[in-house]
């Protein structure tokens, strides 16, 4: 078992009509092979490793290949996900990476949130895409509830790293502290395009913390100012908390983009909010960790996404 898969195991047996299921930490997970008799026939017995020899010829662990579609999140383009979509293109995956308004080449930075997760759906019906893997990163989060609410059927599961999961009614700039907050509306009122750019010291410590100061400078330079508006957009999302989707968090714990402090971060305060959730963590900051060790990066997201 991959010890950054947090699990604990049940007391009681389930039936034995379906996999069971027990708590994990912050949720609930599925387990097909700790429950008997499929226990037996893969290899897993009580005080033998479970990733036994007998487990791993077993042809129901040899999973297809997977379909991503990644969305990045503030201050990025689709070129953030290069090294993890070569990743996980080597494993056999199929990968997608839609780009949104206000983003990449697109100038136009008088941009809604709606516009965005409508472009985003658009591209998987467009390109006829089923069973998908639906990524989403930091306010790439938000975007992925909101196109779960307009194409449920072609999902599989959503993954968030460390990604925002909205409450309904709130807006993401409702998830920051107040002097975060403040700090936000204040570069919004300055900008003449109605973006907000941030300042190299607070994208050094906040998003590339990790990262030598040479790489967080060059990354810097690729930034864009980012179109304010959909930040401070109130969402409604009752049809995504009425969606019964499997869903991952993924969580890097150097990610230091929202603070850890009580009431904010990405877990278990975000998390938490999925309900039944998978949870895998790892070690990396918000931006670089991306750049820097996209293998790492992609092998966390498929154990998010598997089955």
């Amino acid at each position: 078992m991959n010890p950054n898969e947090q699990e604990a195991k049940p007391a009681l047996a389930p039936s034995a009509s379906w996999p069971y299921f027990y708590p994990a930490t912050m949720g609930m997970r599925w387990d097909y092979y700790s429950y008997p008799p499929y226990a037996q026939q893969a290899g897993y017995f009580p005080g033998a490793a479970p990733w036994s020899a007998a487990f791993a010829n077993d042809p129901r662990a040899k999973q297809p290949p997977l379909t991503f579609v990644l969305v990045h999140g503030s201050w990025a383009d689709t070129s953030f996900w290069d090294g993890v979509a070569a990743e996980l293109r080597k494993k056999g995956h199929t990968v997608y990476v839609p780009e949104y308004p206000g983003h990449g080449p697109d100038p136009n930075k008088a941009v809604t949130h709606a516009m965005i997760s409508k472009s985003v759906a658009d591209y998987i019906t467009s390109h006829n895409l089923h069973g998908i893997i639906l990524v989403g990163h930091s306010f790439g989060g938000s975007v992925v509830q909101k196109v779960a609410e307009l194409v449920p059927e072609r999902i599989k599961r959503l993954v968030f790293w460390d990604a925002f999961v909205l409450p309904d009614g709130q807006s993401l700039a409702d998830q920051f502290p107040p002097a975060m907050r403040q700090g936000f509306e204040q570069l919004r009122a300055a900008s003449k395009d109605d973006t907000i750019m941030l300042p190299f010291p607070a994208f050094r410590d906040t998003f590339v913390n990790l990262a030598p100061l040479d790489l967080a400078q060059r990354l810097y330079n690729q930034v864009s100012p980012e179109p304010a508006k959909p930040l401070f957009e109130k969402l409604d999302l009752k049809r995504f908390y009425n969606l019964e989707l499997p869903k991952s968090y993924v969580y890097f714990t150097d990610d230091n983009a929202v603070p850890q402090a009580e009431g904010y971060g990405w877990h278990p305060h975000m998390s938490s909010r999925l309900g039944t959730y998978r949870l895998i963590t790892g070690h990396g900051d918000h931006f670089s960790t991306a750049k820097t060790n996209p293998a790492m990066l992609a092998q966390k997201i498929y154990e998010a996404a598997r089955d």
